[in-house]
Formats: structure tokens, sequence, C-alpha cells
């Protein structure tokens, strides 16, 4: 079933229950069904099942053949995701590494991705940050269909990953790190081939962005070779944060740290979140979901086969899905 409202959007919706209706324009707030089935509508969409999922389109984007999801997996949205994924998958020959996976993060919201070993959690990511591409569905930005084949595309979109190995250059300070392929030259007015590199700008906003952060480093044109492991890390994340105007994804941020080390990256990680940016965490460390995670999607063989709000009472559950108990 299909209608258009009075805004000019178009819906599609694929509820089994024929008569659902928009009554409030691009942003749902309430659906209005027949009395026969407004009692089974509702409590089927509250609980999450995927027996009714309502999508808008913009006129123009229906032609184009992307639509603004205002749900997913049953779940009525009240804002457009920062990023989404809407039935994901992935072959490497005959090994189906994802299928049909649907997720997303908003904005200012901390998602951990769980799963053993094997889960397609790395995959996924890879997928969404360039490396690998889907062959079968869709990946949103706001709620625009976005097509990435290459890092380079991730980045244009607005996300930026931090793999854990860090991908920095051991003999470079922070500010090269920083800005290796993105390096700032001046005049503007020459061209690219001859410019110059503006080698104070480049320091001063790297050092604006450690100080915004609340990073410590030894010393500020040190050789990220001679930083600690929690050092190294901040300064990954920091690099992420500073060109990521949508998205962070971060794989085992502090799987190879201690205590003190761990607790300084988590806090970076709360400060991006308090920034509005949306944050896609990868951990095995389930005290680190129920302190700073959102909610909690759990992965198994591909699948998708949970979705969370940790807490302490809900911790066991988490562990339960994630060894398929």
């Amino acid at each position: 079933m299909s209608w258009s409202d009075e805004n000019g959007f178009y819906w599609r919706s694929t509820s089994p229950f024929p008569g659902a209706q928009l009554v409030n324009g691009p942003n749902i707030a309430a659906l209005a069904a027949p009395a026969a089935i407004a009692g089974m509508v509702a409590p089927a969409m509250e609980k999450g099942k995927k027996s009714a999922v309502i999508q808008r389109c913009a006129a123009n984007e229906r032609q184009l053949g992307a639509a603004l999801p205002c749900a997913y997996g049953g779940v009525i949205m009240t804002e457009i995701p920062a990023l989404a994924i809407r039935g994901g998958t992935k072959r490497f020959g005959a090994v189906l590494a994802l299928e049909h996976v649907d997720l997303h993060v908003n904005k200012g919201e901390v998602l951990a991705l769980l799963g053993d070993n094997g889960a397609g959690k790395s995959t996924l990511i890879k997928c969404i940050s360039g490396v690998h591409r889907l062959d079968a569905g869709i990946v949103e930005i706001d709620g625009l269909a976005h097509q990435i084949h290459t890092p380079a595309d991730a980045r244009r979109a607005g996300i930026e990953t931090v793999y854990q190995d860090l991908a920095l250059f051991d003999n470079m300070d922070a500010t090269g790190n920083f800005y290796a392929g993105r390096e700032l030259s001046k005049p503007k007015w020459l061209p690219r081939s001859i410019q110059a590199l503006d080698t104070q700008r480049m320091e001063r906003e790297t050092q604006q962005l450690l100080d915004r952060l609340k990073v410590v480093l030894p010393k500020f044109n040190a050789q990220v070779g001679l930083m600690s492991g929690g050092q190294r890390q901040a300064v990954a994340v920091a690099r992420a944060a500073a060109f990521a105007r949508k998205v962070v994804i971060l794989d085992e941020p502090t799987a190879a740290l201690g205590v003190r080390e761990s607790r300084q990256v988590m806090s970076l990680v709360q400060r991006l979140r308090e920034e509005g940016n949306a944050v896609v965490l990868i951990t095995h460390n389930m005290d680190q979901v129920v302190e700073y995670a959102d909610r909690a999607v759990v992965m198994r063989r591909g699948r998708k086969v949970g979705e969370v709000r940790p807490s302490p009472d809900t911790k066991q559950d988490i562990v339960s899905m994630i060894v398929g108990a």
C-alpha cells in the first residue's frame, strides 16, 4: 500500500494490516488504523516485530529509487538515522559473510556491535567504510542512499573508521598523521602542484582538536612510535573525529590497552557522543558496553540476532545471544 501526504512525501507500507494511515507528516509520531486492527499494529511496532514497517521517500528520491527510512525492523523512528544499513548482504565465494543485516545509529548515540569471532562484525564495518562492497542492500547517510565503493567514498560521506591496527605512521607526529593525504597548502591562488604546505595551520588545528577532546600527549611534536598504546589510540580516534562529519567507527579500540588507558580512550568516545557524532563501537568488553553504549546489536554467523539496550539487568541476555545459548 502507498499514499502521499500534504507535504508531498510518498509513503509505502509493508504492513500485513491494511488501512494504516499517516497522521503526522514527515516525522512519524503515531499511526491511525481502523479500530479492528489498531490494537494489533501498535503493539507489534512497540515490541519491534517486523510485522509493520513504514518507509518514506521524497518525490525526487522516489524517481531515483532511494527511500528515506522512518522505521527499521518494525520500530518507528522519530528522527532520520545518521547511518543505516538495510538488507546488507556480502558473499566471499560460497561463504555468506553477511545475510540481510539491518541496523541504524543516530546522531549523539553509541551503538555497540557485538558478536563472537567470525560473526561478521568486521566485514560489516568494512562494507560501510568502503573496503568491501555489499553484494545487496543499501547504505544510507542521513536518510539518503549512498554508493560506497572505496574508502574515499566513505570519507566523502562523512564516515571515518579506526581499525585495530590503527593505521598510524610511527615516524610522524600527531599533525603528520592527522593530515597524511589531506595536507593543507597555500596560497590558494597558485596551482595545487606548486603550493607550499601550510604547516602552521595544520599544527594549530591539530592542537585545537586535541585540546577540545582533552587528549594529553607527552610532547606535541613527539613521534607516534614513541607514545604509549593509549596515546596512540587517542591520536587515531582524534584523527577520525577531526574529519568525520557524521559517523565514527571504532574496531576494538581498547583490545590491547590497560585499565587506565582503556578508560582514557572510552572517555574520548563519550566526548565524541556529546559532540553529536554517531559512534559504532566494536568490542568484547561487556563492562564498557553497559557503561557507554546506548544500544547493542548482536551478530552471529553473519546475521543480526538481537538488539538490546545495555544495562546490568540485560548483560546476561546479551552474552546469551552472543554465544547462541
